[in-house]
């Protein structure tokens, strides 16, 4: 087994030059469904008490937020991967109904449930004459 960190190696330099971190960026799949609006977004690694969900406007925030570990120092890492800090994403929903708003987070997956207002006809015809 080889302990020598990646980083001292050429092809590591490889591995990153086109590609462009992905890091502040929470996944997510938004479907509709029988009058709702559905958002699974993967947060893994974190708890519940990390997560912010909020609605104002018809603008649907979520923050994800965590902090760094304490950096032991008897401990020399070879290899740090595990990104912390601040998550955002921001979805414009339109009109909905703030107050039935549901969100529920179980093994890694923040599931939100949006219940759309009934659309009201605001249009109307006029007649020429």
């Amino acid at each position: 087994m080889n302990l020598i960190p990646r980083k001292y190696y050429l092809d590591d330099f490889f591995d990153n030059f086109l590609t462009v971190p992905e890091e502040n960026n929470l996944k997510c799949d938004i479907y509709e469904k029988e009058g709702k609006y559905y958002i699974e977004m993967d947060i893994p690694g974190f708890d519940k008490k990390d997560i912010q969900v909020e609605c104002n406007k018809g603008y649907l925030t979520i923050i994800a937020q965590k902090e760094q570990e304490e950096k032991e120092e008897e401990k020399k890492y070879i290899r740090r991967e595990r990104v912390y800090g601040k998550y955002k994403r921001e979805f414009y929903l339109g009109d909905i109904e703030m107050e039935n708003i549901n969100a529920e987070f179980k093994d890694g997956i923040l599931k939100i449930t949006v219940p759309r207002k009934e659309e009201v006809s605001s249009k109307t015809s006029i007649e020429i004459k």
